[in-house]
């Protein structure tokens, strides 16, 4: 419920804090008294179009702010935690409009947008008058509120659960069809492309082993040519091993007087042919080390270079080679087997399609029952609201092809006002005053079945009689027993069934200086007064006093 409403600088409202109570309220006064401008401040605060126009004169801005009660079920409280807005115990709309039009949303003092504050402002409240058809307009609104009036929340979760299970079949079918369409005109070069990949046979990682072993072999090649060197120096045909051991010899001829005096150099060379020996032997071990085969490294840069050359001719790295196989070999296999599976998932498609049709003719018949209890509900409501002629159509299309999560139905509310008149959208053939007059019959009718919990009606009983105002009392009256009711009204049987009655008035301030919309709760003796200037006009006699004072014990006041 709305529990408070304060509205600064906002028109003719320089300063006003409401509180509100459950039930019927009552908002009355004279013409220009400042009614329109509350509601108007009430719409801005639930998200409604910001207007330089509303910021009273001489202010730099104005600001409405709403607080609301609400369960903790309720689905304003759902939106506001999807957008990780702060649920708290109570629920508070803040608006700010500024002088040059900029406005400003907040939602438990977080800053919103516009647009969210719009939402969850619908959720709360909806105001209703001869003019305004925002509850009306839109003819899903008609099928949620028969749909909420037949209470078959069973059949409606089967068929948005059919409706999935469709949706996701027809999905899996067209991406199959796309995927079998596209391989086949691919067919040949992805042929090609498994053949080519399949000889090479690339493995994850395999550049880069294959690199370093290109370079570790191209170091060995370039050692090789340092072994080879140094064998020709050691032992090729200028190596200084025969020229030394023919020195020694030579030495180790001499007589033993010259012997005494060669042997330090005998030893010497005999020495130096021993590290030519070693060194020899150090060279030949070293060359059945690298066992350096010249084909290999010939053989390793074929091969890395065959694996860039297929990465590059793919667009991929190299590594990535063998999903590109894998992916052409999924395509051929879907080519092959791509029709099979796919008259698989098309029997599913024709399956899910029949579960749905099934279901939703399911909801049509039981949309088809409602209907008829819901049009002879609210006529049963029509005669007292001066509507006895009138009739209310459940306009119901039903469409066997149509594909939704709602079924296949298309529901919009009509009336016939009078008798050998063609039916229509109530937005075109009701009147004003008839359109205020269905739409509190509907309300009435639907008051149970999950409405807003606020309501407000402005001005929907201008324009008729005693009886018809009465009438009009006593049902906002029962609605009010199941949400709350906001009512701007001038007719006082309507006035008189509220459990609060608010007057507006208009206030001059400072000798004149200005004037300001001033809101005052009225007592049930100054209930009585007012309740009497409604009935007599602009002077108020003992007989209104009188007859306000009969009407409101009628009603129990």
């Amino acid at each position: 419920m709305l529990n408070t409403l304060s509205v600064r600088n906002i028109v003719l409202i320089d300063q006003l804090d409401l509180a509100f109570e459950t039930g019927m309220t009552v908002l009355t006064g004279e013409t220009g008294a400042g009614k329109s401008i509350l509601l108007d401040a009430l719409t801005l605060a639930l998200g409604g179009r910001g207007d330089a126009a509303l910021v009273r004169k001489g202010a730099d801005s104005g600001q409405v702010v709403a607080v609301l009660a609400l369960p903790e079920d309720h689905p304003a409280r759902v939106l506001l935690r999807e957008n990780e807005i702060e649920d708290d115990a109570e629920i508070i709309l803040r608006r700010v409009q500024h002088a040059d039009g900029r406005t400003r949303a907040f939602i438990n003092d977080q800053p919103v947008s516009a647009g969210l504050l719009k939402s969850i402002g619908a959720l709360l409240v909806e105001i209703h008058g001869q003019h305004d058809d925002r509850a009306l307009v839109d003819a899903a609104t008609h099928r949620v509120l028969l749909d909420s009036f037949g209470g078959y929340e069973a059949d409606l979760a089967a068929v948005a659960k059919a409706h999935g299970r469709l949706v996701a079949a027809q999905k899996a079918v067209d991406v199959q069809r796309a995927r079998v369409e596209q391989a086949a005109r691919e067919e040949d070069y992805a042929r090609h492309v498994v053949e080519e990949l399949s000889a090479l046979k690339p493995e994850v990682g395999e550049e880069i082993t294959l690199s370093d072993r290109r370079q570790w072999l191209m170091g060995l090649e370039k050692a090789a040519g340092e072994v080879n060197d140094a064998d020709e120096i050691l032992n090729g045909t200028n190596a200084p091993g025969p020229t030394l051991a023919m020195l020694l010899r030579r030495l180790t001829r001499k007589s033993e007087a010259e012997a005494a005096l060669f042997a330090p150099m005998a030893d010497a060379v005999d020495q130096a042919l021993v590290a030519l020996d070693m060194a020899s032997e150090a060279l030949e071990a070293i060359r059945r080390e690298m066992a350096f085969d010249p084909r290999e490294l010939e053989q390793v840069e074929e091969r890395l270079f065959a694996l860039r050359a297929a990465a590059r001719k793919h667009q991929v790295e190299a590594d990535a080679l063998a999903e590109v196989l894998a992916k052409y070999e999924g395509d051929i296999e879907a080519l092959e087997s791509g029709a099979e599976t796919l008259m698989v998932l098309e029997a599913e498609l024709k399956e899910a399609g029949a579960v749905y049709r099934a279901a939703a003719e399911k909801l049509s018949k039981a949309r088809e029952k409602a209907a008829k209890a819901l049009s002879k509900a609210v006529e049963t409501e029509l005669p007292d609201l001066k509507l006895g002629a009138a009739k209310f159509i459940v306009d119901r299309q039903v469409d066997g092809e149509r594909v939704s999560p709602h079924g296949i139905d298309q529901i919009a509310f009509h009336v016939q006002t009078n008798p050998g008149t063609t039916p229509g959208p109530m937005m075109k053939v009701a009147s004003g005053g008839e359109l205020s007059r269905f739409l509190l019959a509907l309300k009435v009718v639907l008051a149970d079945k999950g409405s807003v919990p606020v309501l407000i009606f402005d001005e929907i009983d201008t324009g008729v009689g005693g009886a018809v105002a009465d009438a009009i009392g006593k049902r906002l009256a029962r609605l009010a027993q199941s949400v709350q009711v906001l009512t701007v009204t001038h007719a006082p049987q309507v006035a008189a069934r509220a459990l609060t009655h608010l007057l507006i008035e208009k206030q001059a301030i400072e000798e004149g200086a200005f004037m300001r919309t001033h809101v005052r709760p009225l007592d049930i003796e100054t209930r009585g007064e007012e309740v009497a200037r409604m009935l007599a006009g602009a002077t108020i006699t003992e007989e209104a006093r009188a007859a306000a004072q009969r009407l409101m014990r009628e009603v129990g006041v």
